[in-house]
């Protein structure tokens, strides 16, 4: 494990880069610091081809309390736009970077931590996990939560969440979108692992371009969608691991990919 200071943690495993939220006093909140770090160790995995999968982790009873209040008073307007914009551009980050990014989450996320969350391509969850947008409690309308939320959840649902406050249970987010798996504690690393071995397993130029190509469509006209797809499906299929990937296959062998 290395560190790139106390306040995130990064661990590489065999494919795996984890980047740990480690703020545990604070209950992980997203500080302008933090989100900064995410953003360096985010850029920085975007172009190395060893990393094939991130997983976004903290410990204890809370996942991220999202945006830290305590930094968050009396500031100035420009300092409010510096720490907003950072947390997008971290959210953007994650769906930018060609490694699929999965949320392993084991308890509460609230707020910027919900927003995290939805941001990921995947998300796995304890059953005590929940999770929240309560800014409207506070007199702060989770804005920019609700952006990767509600392309998540139904928007009923995600309104409910936004305009209550109330948190939903790890089975309705389930049942919602909003995560992919519910699973015990003693569970959850190996269904982490399930899910990281699988994407290290597969092609990683085949995964890039998937996943480029899944944001890409979601708010195209479905014309246009396929129009779009066609062409991208064409690219892939004249790449070497889709051509290797159909001959191994047909051969009963396992694929070589290229690196």
């Amino acid at each position: 494990m290395s560190a790139s200071d106390e306040e995130l943690l990064i661990e590489d495993q065999a494919g795996v880069t984890t980047l740990r939220l480690n703020r545990p006093k604070r209950r992980h909140a997203l500080s302008l610091s933090l989100l900064q770090k995410l953003a360096a160790a985010l850029v920085k995995i975007e172009k190395d081809k060893s990393v094939r999968v991130v997983v976004i982790a903290s410990d204890g009873p809370v996942f991220s309390s999202g945006h830290d209040l305590g930094e968050m008073q009396q500031k100035e307007e420009a300092e409010y736009q510096e720490l907003f914009g950072t947390c997008a551009n971290v959210m953007q980050l994650i769906r930018r970077i060609p490694q699929p990014v999965i949320a392993r989450v084991q308890g509460f996320a609230t707020a910027a931590g919900c927003q995290l969350v939805a941001a990921c391509d995947l998300a796995v969850c304890t059953e005590t996990a929940q999770f929240a947008t309560p800014g409207v409690k506070i007199g702060l309308f989770c804005t920019t939560p609700m952006v990767p939320l509600v392309r998540n959840i139904a928007p009923k649902i995600a309104m409910e969440m936004l305009l209550t406050g109330q948190p939903i249970s790890a089975e309705r987010a389930l049942v919602a979108g909003l995560v992919n798996r519910v699973v015990s504690e003693a569970q959850l690393a190996s269904a982490i692992e399930e899910l990281t071995t699988a994407i290290v397993n597969s092609s990683q130029q085949t995964i890039a371009i998937g996943k480029q190509e899944f944001y890409d469509q979601l708010n195209m006209e479905e014309t246009i969608a396929y129009d779009r797809a066609v062409q991208v499906m064409t690219e892939n299929v004249v790449q070497h691991d889709a051509q290797e990937g159909m001959s191994a296959f047909l051969e009963k062998r396992k694929p070589q990919w290229e690196e």
